[in-house]
């Protein structure tokens, strides 16, 4: 996938070098660098909303925590390309006309395919803002994926603008092949995002059967549907769920399977974090669901050794709590180590401990607080609890910053970075 993305990256590079004139007259360079910026940023945005059009062969190969990631990274990249080319623009055409702010400006708005092209960077600059992590924590989910939306409004307008620039509109067949990457991503979304989930409600039916506690602020959701097997989902994937229920309806949750299906019921595990899981604990039995997916890549097709260890913090323990139940492996060849500050804080221990009974798995809980002086995610204490972790592979699921430092221990402690399988869970 990466290599795709860099690829496209050069072709992109390539059209446009194909058609730069050199020249060492100021305006001419100004303008020579807005082309190649707006052609990357274009591109780019195009990549963007590929990598959220939650394609579940993409979703599947890559991961979605890995492809969120990327997208948080790579709309810093765009962002910056589309202010540079409007930088580069202004400065080029100013050096031509040898007018001042005012009058340049005014003059480049009078282009209708740059006004639009403007409103278009606006739109992804509020998007941008909004994105950054010290403004979204202060707003609500529902106001920031509303200020999200934008981006196909912003991307529509730039691409307006592109298919009349000299770059694009300069051939027929680079028209034909621009527009076809767009239209190509246009129909991934509008079939993955609108058409799929419907279909999926329509066809399988699902509704709310149960909600049962487990524990301080956490709940386990019994979903039933028909022909629920029909959706393959494979413990360690998890679904968007959008229950049609008062004041949640309109906000996707992704929610990990907690057990592997049977009898047509999928069953979600949800810790209160927020407003939303909060409502989860009063949902009504009855009520409709639409669930999109699935998606993951945290499954037994990664697996490459005899012996896995599973690694969880805090309510990450979710999709390792269904791999623990369904791994393949005899005596001994599966453990699972589970962080958490005390023992309330532990989740579905019953049936950790039930299933380790009866497949005679390892079950080790790793207690204490952050910081505290003794570290139980230290190299020394992984191969303590499991002297031959070297051979193991290692699913690893858990809140960002615990994760990020399991798998600098589990490095040092000589796992293999291509061993480590690592799904970050956050809201």
């Amino acid at each position: 996938m990466r290599t795709g993305i860099v690829a496209g990256a050069g072709a992109v590079g390539g059209m446009w070098g194909v058609q730069a004139a050199p020249s060492a007259r100021l305006d001419v360079l100004f303008a020579t660098g807005a082309h190649l910026t707006g052609l990357l940023a274009g591109y780019g945005v195009l990549v963007m909303l590929l990598l959220m059009a939650r394609v579940p062969a993409v979703e599947h190969g890559v991961g979605a925590d890995r492809l969120a990631r990327w997208h948080v990274l790579g709309g810093r990249y765009v962002l910056s390309l589309c202010l540079g080319h409007a930088l580069l623009a202004f400065c080029g055409y100013a050096a031509h006309s040898g007018t001042g702010l005012f009058a340049t400006v005014e003059g480049l708005l009078g282009y209708g395919a740059i006004a639009t092209a403007t409103a278009g960077t606006v739109l992804l600059v509020a998007v941008g803002v909004t994105s950054a992590r010290a403004v979204r924590r202060r707003l609500p989910h529902e106001t920031w994926r509303a200020v999200h939306l934008l981006t196909y409004l912003g991307a529509a307008l730039a691409f307006a603008h592109q298919l009349v620039g000299p770059d694009v509109a300069g051939s027929a067949l680079t028209v034909w092949l621009w527009a076809m990457m767009h239209a190509s991503v246009a129909v991934l979304l509008v079939w993955y995002r609108g058409i799929v989930p419907v279909r999926q409600a329509l066809r399988h039916s699902l509704r709310v059967v149960e909600v049962r506690t487990e524990g301080p602020e956490v709940v386990s959701v019994l979903v039933q549907g028909i022909g629920v097997d029909a959706l393959r989902a494979e413990p360690g994937q998890f679904f968007r769920w959008r229950f049609l229920q008062r004041r949640i309806w309109h906000t996707a949750l992704p929610f990990s399977l907690s057990a592997p299906v049977r009898d047509d019921i999928l069953r979600v595990t949800v810790k209160a974090a927020g407003d939303h899981t909060r409502r989860i604990r009063r949902l009504r039995p009855g009520t409709r669901v639409l669930a999109t997916g699935p998606f993951g890549a945290l499954t037994a097709h990664r697996r490459t050794c005899r012996k896995v260890l599973l690694l969880a913090g805090g309510v990450g323990i979710t999709p390792l709590r269904a791999l623990f139940e369904t791994l393949p492996g005899g005596p001994g060849d599966i453990t699972l180590l589970y962080r958490a500050h005390n023992a309330d804080q532990l989740v579905l221990k019953e049936e950790l401990e039930e299933i380790a009974r009866t497949r005679r798995a390892g079950l080790h809980y790793l207690l204490g607080p952050s910081g505290a002086v003794f570290d139980p995610l230290a190299p020394e204490a992984l191969r303590a609890l499991v002297p031959d972790i070297a051979g193991h592979d290692v699913y690893l699921c858990g809140p960002p910053r615990m994760a990020e430092t399991a798998v600098a221990a589990l490095t040092r402690a000589g796992v293999p970075a291509e061993r480590i399988h690592s799904e970050y869970f956050s809201f």
